[in-house]
């Protein structure tokens, strides 16, 4: 069995699928150790374990919709792709979505993934509710509203609390959005300008391979208007307007994207870059991404842009994000708001990874936190410094997994240090 990239592999091909909470149960009760794997988009040792992987794929159907409350609940093995056009058919939105909408929401809130926006928090800050059969084989449910401290450390749960079966989300009225283009931002206008740049939008990315300081796209994606769409800006901070569909990567094809030019449409068309009809390749990219406070968000990018002679050979491109503020416990942007600087990498597994060493060095001033599901290299005891919260996760997991069915050699070194 291997993630979508094929950078990793485990040792057996018999898979777990339940179909019900109680088969889960069963499972944690007769399996000494045991993983869920999400859609397989991790890109390190997250979602391996030498126990019996589980696949949610079975349990993958939205359980009700809350009106009153605007809430969905959703059995832990639904994707983003299958959830957003019923909420939007039902006349509500998620407040944002990754770049991919192929991802499993529960996997996504495991790890803090996250889609873009200076207002915006990662996709774990809409979970109002988590339903979790843990290590001793307990149905266990946690809300935000009853909780407090103890939900607030299990949504970002890494796997290790326990096997996540459904999970209740705040939902918006749905919305119109617009996305559109610019060109050849030149990276001294970051300096100053950053945090214009980055709240031009309910979303914002800029795109950069490295070779020159320049960003070579920034994607600006905003709410539609009532009364139509307003005029669009030409120029942009030096930037100018694209007038066809781009890729990210400059010679690649437009298609597996979403509209661009300013054409409105539904925010889950809109939100996520790539198209839901769009299925990546396997093993075509390894990813990484580091999160350093906003606040000197342009003094990393041009420590990273130093580089650009060790990266621009391995990497297909990188993007810029801010997320917002949160929470949860074991979340990079717990209490900070921060800048995401994600590489794509060309499969270049052992290029890459003496690569990602001179990228960590050159952000230790500003204290990078690595996404949980991508790779890194960071020492166990650094990574562990950057969340303040540890020893409380520590305890929730010897809570709710006292015999370390959930536990891996990804948990026992970057989370337990042993």
């Amino acid at each position: 069995m291997t993630n979508r990239e094929e950078n990793l592999e485990e040792g057996t091909a018999e898979v777990h699928c339940p179909a019900s909470v109680e088969e889960v149960q069963d499972l944690v009760k007769s399996c000494r150790r045991l993983r869920v794997f999400g859609s397989g988009h991790s890109f390190n040792g997250i979602a391996d374990g030498a126990g019996d992987p589980v696949s949610l794929r079975r349990l993958n159907r939205v359980v009700s919709l809350d009106r009153e409350s605007r809430t969905v609940t959703v059995e832990g093995g639904t994707t983003y792709d299958e959830l957003a056009p019923y909420l939007h058919a039902n006349g509500y939105a998620l407040h944002n979505l990754a770049s991919l909408p192929h991802i499993s929401i529960a996997g996504a809130c495991s790890t803090a993934t996250h889609g873009s926006g200076s207002e915006n928090g990662n996709l774990a800050t809409a979970v109002f509710a988590i339903e979790l059969v843990d290590g001793t084989g307990e149905v266990v449910t946690l809300s935000r509203r009853g909780d407090g401290d103890r939900f607030r450390g299990a949504v970002v749960g890494l796997g290790g609390v326990g096997v996540v079966t459904k999970l209740t989300l705040d939902l918006q009225p749905a919305f119109d959005m617009t996305q559109v283009v610019y060109r050849d931002l030149p990276m001294g206008e970051l300096e100053n300008h950053f945090d214009a740049i980055m709240a031009s939008g309910y979303s914002v990315s800029l795109f950069t391979d490295w070779t020159r300081k320049t960003i070579g796209q920034v994607w600006i994606k905003r709410r539609a208007e009532e009364g139509g769409p307003r005029p669009i800006d030409r120029d942009f901070y030096g930037a100018r307007l694209a007038t066809r569909d781009m890729h990210p990567v400059d010679g690649e094809s437009p298609e597996p994207l979403n509209e661009q030019r300013g054409v409105p449409g539904p925010w889950y068309e809109r939100l996520p870059h790539f198209r839901m009809d769009f299925r990546w390749s396997p093993g075509s990219e390894l990813q990484s991404e580091y999160f350093v406070p906003v606040e000197h968000g342009y003094d990393a990018i041009m420590a990273v842009q130093e580089l650009h002679e060790r990266i621009a050979p391995h990497q297909l491109i990188s993007e810029i994000r801010t997320v917002a503020a949160d929470r949860l416990w074991m979340s990079p942007c717990y209490g900070r708001d921060c800048v995401a600087i994600h590489t794509t990498w060309k499969p270049h597994r052992d290029e890459v990874v003496r690569v990602l060493p001179l990228i960590e060095r050159q952000l230790t001033p500003y204290d990078p936190v690595p996404h949980w599901g991508k790779l890194f290299t960071m020492p166990p005891a650094v990574l562990q410094s950057r969340f303040a919260r540890l020893a409380d996760f520590r305890e929730l997991l010897g809570r709710h997994d006292p015999e370390g069915r959930f536990r891996n050699e990804f948990l026992s070194r970057y989370v337990h240090g042993g």
